[in-house]
């Protein structure tokens, strides 16, 4: 059982370019081909006891409708094949089950059977799971840099959503912040299904909210109703710092706000 919502689990670990950080005995994932629910991928473990390298290609079928993955390796080695399943089950909103079944047959010439090949892959297995599911319910409160986030422009300013669904697994909320130039805006716009509060950390702003303007300093705070058009303008002589909160989520992202305006003035 994994301490985090299904979503957030499904992302984690169907993001293959980090499993490096979830799984101990990966040293390198490659990505080979990439197209909407299906993979290629070369997979490096570290060094075995002897000093040997073990690297395969493998290839994996995603469907999130139904929770399912379905991987298999395209180079076998000591296999004649290796199937995986694996499924995805939400026990509560915060937790999830995550397991996987591994089909194979030894080739003849394999140094270890059938039997012994189930034997090690149920003790790695099991141990990989735990540490899986260690390292998710940790990630989800982990520290979030702004100078880390992926910075959003085309509102104007440079916008930063450091808590949301994907970086936290959250489910009720997102926040962040925007940082505006003397004269910069946000584009006027709404949220449908989010009430939104905004925070003035640093700078002076003017929030138009419903065509009504007020001005706000630091450590200075506001309430935005949901379906309430709104923009945050730059007033003062230097950088403004806003912080924002939305909650609840809209059912997906892109029904989570609607822009009223176009584009916003360049800095001045």
């Amino acid at each position: 059982m994994i301490e985090a919502p299904i979503a957030y689990v499904w992302a984690r670990t169907n993001d293959l370019r980090s499993w490096t950080d979830l799984f101990t005995e990966y040293a390198k994932v490659e990505v080979l081909s990439e197209e909407p629910g299906h993979l290629t991928f070369r997979l490096t473990m570290h060094p075995d006891e002897e000093g040997r390298v073990w690297s395969w290609v493998s290839e994996r079928r995603l469907d999130r409708e139904h929770w399912t993955v379905r991987a298999r390796r395209v180079e076998p080695g000591p296999f004649q094949f290796m199937n995986l399943y694996w499924t995805y089950e939400a026990l509560t909103p915060d937790t999830t089950r995550l397991r996987w079944v591994q089909d194979f047959t030894m080739r003849p010439d394999a140094p270890v059977d059938d039997a012994a090949m189930e034997a090690r892959l149920n003790r790695g297995s099991a141990g990989q799971l735990r540490i899986i599911a260690q390292r998710l319910k940790a990630s989800r409160s982990r520290t979030q840099s702004f100078a880390a986030t992926r910075s959003v422009r085309q509102r104007g300013g440079d916008m930063r959503t450091l808590l949301n669904p994907a970086s936290t697994g959250c489910s009720n909320g997102i926040s962040g912040a925007v940082e505006l130039a003397p004269g910069e805006r946000v584009n006027e716009h709404y949220h449908p299904y989010s009430e939104e509060h905004l925070f003035v950390a640093e700078g002076t702003v003017r929030v138009d909210i419903d065509g009504e303007p007020r001005t706000l300093g630091p450590r200075e705070a506001v309430f935005v109703p949901r379906q309430v058009r709104h923009r945050v303008t730059n007033v003062g002589t230097g950088p403004a710092l806003v912080v924002f909160a939305l909650g609840p989520l809209a059912p997906s992202p892109e029904l989570g706000h609607v822009d009223t305006e176009d584009e916003a003035p360049a800095a001045t």
